[in-house]
């Protein structure tokens, strides 16, 4: 992952959004996790247990409540299942707390005990799905701020440590399962579909303002994903600041050094009309117009033949997935769907830690609430959440400069008039 010099930044007041019911309940529901995986503690941690239990009884009453609010509906039945390891697949894997603690526990030293592993666990998963301030935070779990700060940093590098092959290329049975899924939406060897969302940040201090500055007038940092239909992250480049174009993002990244040198796209060979051969590509949007040949995206315009307009049709029915996947992403870990002040040295790190969540949580069956995509503004109107979905595509018909790209597009247009 690159360096973008990112420099140290506070944070500030009280979190965006979240009514107070909202924000107990989401408490509540992370706490569950202490409640269900401290086990044998010392006697001195006996108060907390009794308090933690008491947190868990009020879970139960929101958790079967009839108004309880969309947005911690979906954080309980994450943490109930984080807490008490019943997922549909049931093994060590998705003990997240257990595979976790190893990499978090802190020795007692001469001066103070250390607070409980799972105490540091439930704060940082707290911080990440309400997107509550390290201000407010802290006081509801009875933690300073420094101590806070802390947490987060130790449960992101210990996610990263403990799952190390989260987020990864697919290949064998997974890569096959992949192909073909995207080969029965009508695009044979297609790997994934990619595209960048914004993380919207305050504005930047000690660093050029203008830099962070994107088309949406708001300040922010890139993060560039590629996703399969399953919503399942394959490769995440997070850092460089809003107002940079996708293209030199892409340009930027490990995905497109590894692709240049032909480790990425190794499929069996496909032979579509005119000649062409694949062995792999993705999908993308009008934001990658001239950048290669193993990004395919729609002909644009207004002036469309039937089967252009056939394609671009089922081009942006494969490549929405992406788009999904940025919903759930977001609207489950909603520090990240927030204007917030942050590090930007620890920024990218925590981005991939809950694309490492967002993986297994898919992996282990954990439903999404479509409820969390809407939300009501000042003026009682109901709308969609804002993803950072900027996009850098010009208007009209996009034709590629690259020859290869270009024929790609056409041969697989005329397969789906085959078909």
């Amino acid at each position: 992952m690159e360096s973008t010099g990112f420099l140290d930044m506070d944070v500030r007041g009280r979190g965006q959004g979240l009514r107070d019911d909202e924000i107990e309940a989401v408490a509540m529901a992370v706490t569950a996790v202490v409640v269900n995986t401290m086990r044998g503690v010392p006697s001195s941690s006996r108060d907390t247990l009794a308090e933690l239990r008491k947190r868990r009884a009020l879970l139960q009453r929101i958790g079967e409540a009839p108004d309880c609010v969309a947005t911690c509906q979906a954080v309980i039945q994450l943490c109930a299942a984080l807490s008490s390891g019943v997922f549909p697949r049931e093994t060590p894997r998705w003990q997240i707390v257990a595979a976790c603690a190893a990499y978090v526990e802190k020795k007692v030293t001469h001066d103070r005990m250390p607070f409980p592993v799972e105490q540091v666990i439930a704060f940082a998963l707290y911080r990440w799905a309400s997107g509550e301030t390290y201000e407010s935070g802290t006081s509801a779990f009875g933690i300073k701020r420094e101590t806070g700060l802390q947490a987060v940093r130790d449960v992101t590098s210990a996610l990263l440590q403990a799952y190390p092959d989260a987020i990864k290329w697919p290949v064998g049975r997974r890569r096959a399962q992949i192909l073909r899924a995207f080969r029965d939406k009508g695009f044979p060897n297609c790997f994934g579909a990619i595209d960048c969302t914004h993380i919207f940040i305050d504005k930047p201090a000690g660093a050029p303002s203008a830099n962070y500055y994107d088309r949406k007038q708001k300040f922010s940092v890139q993060a560039q994903v590629v996703v399969d239909l399953d919503l399942w992250i394959m490769d995440v480049h997070i850092g460089y600041p809003g107002s940079v174009h996708d293209v030199r993002v892409l340009h930027n990244s490990q995905l497109w050094r590894r692709a240049q040198a032909g480790e990425l796209f190794d499929a069996p060979p496909v032979s579509l009309p005119h000649g062409v051969v694949t062995r792999g590509y993705l999908l993308g949007d009008n934001g990658y117009p001239v950048v290669c040949p193993w990004i395919v995206q729609p002909y644009g315009g207004i002036d469309q033949g039937r089967d252009e307009e056939r394609f671009d049709t089922r081009q942006k029915v494969a490549w929405m997935c992406v788009e999904r996947a940025f919903g759930r992403l977001k609207c489950m870990w909603r520090l990240f769907l927030r204007t917030h002040k942050t590090n930007l040295d620890t920024l990218p790190q925590q981005f991939v830690a809950v694309c490492t969540l967002h993986n297994i949580l898919l992996d282990a069956g954990i439903d999404f609430d479509e409820n969390l995509l809407w939300e009501v503004d000042e003026n009682g109107v109901r709308r969609r959440v804002d993803l950072g979905i900027v996009g850098n595509g010009a208007g009209g018909r996009q034709r590629c400069t690259n020859v290869d790209g270009d024929l790609l597009r056409d041969a697989l247009r005329d397969r789906l008039a085959l078909m």
